[in-house]
């Protein structure tokens, strides 16, 4: 079973979340899958990663370029795994596909937006019925995480 953690933004925005995480993740020896709900959304996260900070960017590639299975990180509106990740996030709303081949899963989710919070709040409904071990994370004033459950 996948370690399913839910992580609430409610003082950055996805964009200002999201690189710092990946980085962890990369930096641990992971392979990562990015799940957008939309392919505009996954578009934009593809733009940002190459420029997030001036002195570095992500390695990645979106699911319609040439060879996802070679990429550290790859961007995805689908729920295939072609990089063979051990770790998935999941942004905006989207809808997990099965996550037992999964070492960690990650729903990121916009505090200030109800739809996220519902989808959210249905997925680890989901996840902890389905046996998963999961925490929920909440940003603290100064944008930190805080293990709330």
């Amino acid at each position: 079973m996948a370690d399913v953690l839910f992580y609430h933004l409610t003082e950055s925005t996805l964009e200002d979340a999201l690189p710092g995480l990946l980085e962890r993740s990369v930096g641990r020896g992971w392979r990562v899958v990015v799940q957008t709900g939309t392919e505009e959304r996954r578009d934009a996260l593809d733009a940002h990663l190459w420029t997030f900070r001036d002195d570095s960017f992500l390695a990645h590639a979106t699911d319609r370029e040439m060879h996802p299975a070679e990429q550290p990180i790859l961007l995805t509106t689908g729920i295939g795994n072609p990089n063979e990740a051990r770790v998935r996030f999941m942004v905006d709303g989207a809808s997990p596909p099965d996550l037992s081949g999964y070492e960690r899963a990650v729903f990121l989710f916009d505090g200030h937006d109800a739809g996220q919070v519902e989808a959210a709040r249905a997925h680890w409904k989901t996840m902890k019925d389905a046996g998963h071990a999961v925490t929920y994370w909440q940003q603290t004033p100064d944008r930190r995480w805080e293990r709330k459950a």
